[in-house]
């Protein structure tokens, strides 16, 4: 164990923890939408973990730092607290926010963040840039609705490692990025039938389970 100082306090961490981790086990919250338990490497792709870190030059993602003994950490300065609502503004104008008729509607990801850093759903300035595709039913069991997608990675992470070969990748670049599903050598993805991880875990619901499954 090693003790790091978060925010005026000293807590005790495991060796080899991410800084993230240790926080979030702490019951010290840092905005985070990709984070998973057990994830080795961390995709940092939402931008929303960033903390102050003494003697290190600019904020950076927590998800990224392995805690190390006499880490002196600051979660809610208004440069971090800046960033944050920075990276959530881009995420909601790339999303399509219809809670209304979402199902993951008062159990969302972005809603819990956008609440934490007291950011409006549709901030009036913002110009978003949606995809023309608005469902994808290419997949058997599972809708993908590329306008609720904050590619945060967790889908492709839990496809993996469910026994090493995945059913679902990121596709095209920038604004276009989207999830797509895809066989893989004499596997089919009618075995995504019985294990629904990827839905499960998706914090936005752009990966739903068709009616009939």
């Amino acid at each position: 164990m090693t003790t790091i100082q978060v925010d005026g306090k000293e807590i005790q961490v495991e060796k080899g923890t991410t800084l993230l981790k240790a926080c979030l086990d702490n019951d010290i919250f840092i905005p985070n939408l990709c984070y998973l338990e057990g994830m080795e490497i961390p995709s940092a792709s939402c931008r929303l973990c960033f903390v102050e870190i003494q003697d290190r030059q600019g904020p950076v993602p927590s998800c990224t730092v392995t805690v190390e003994a006499g880490l002196v950490v600051r979660t809610d300065t208004e440069e971090v607290r800046q960033l944050q609502r920075s990276a959530l503004q881009f995420l909601l104008s790339v999303h399509k926010v219809d809670c209304a008729h979402c199902p993951a509607n008062r159990k969302c990801g972005l809603q819990d963040m956008a609440k934490f850093l007291k950011i409006g759903l549709k901030p009036k300035h913002l110009t978003q840039h949606l995809k023309e595709v608005e469902i994808i039913d290419e997949h058997p069991a599972i809708s993908y609705y590329p306008n609720r997608c904050v590619l945060c990675g967790r889908c492709t992470h839990v496809c993996l490692n469910r026994d090493g070969q995945a059913f679902l990748t990121f596709a095209r670049r920038g604004l276009n990025t989207m999830i797509s599903f895809f066989g893989q050598g004499n596997r089919d993805l009618s075995e995504c039938n019985d294990c629904r991880a990827c839905v499960e875990v998706c914090p936005v619901s752009a990966l739903v389970l068709k009616q009939k499954y």
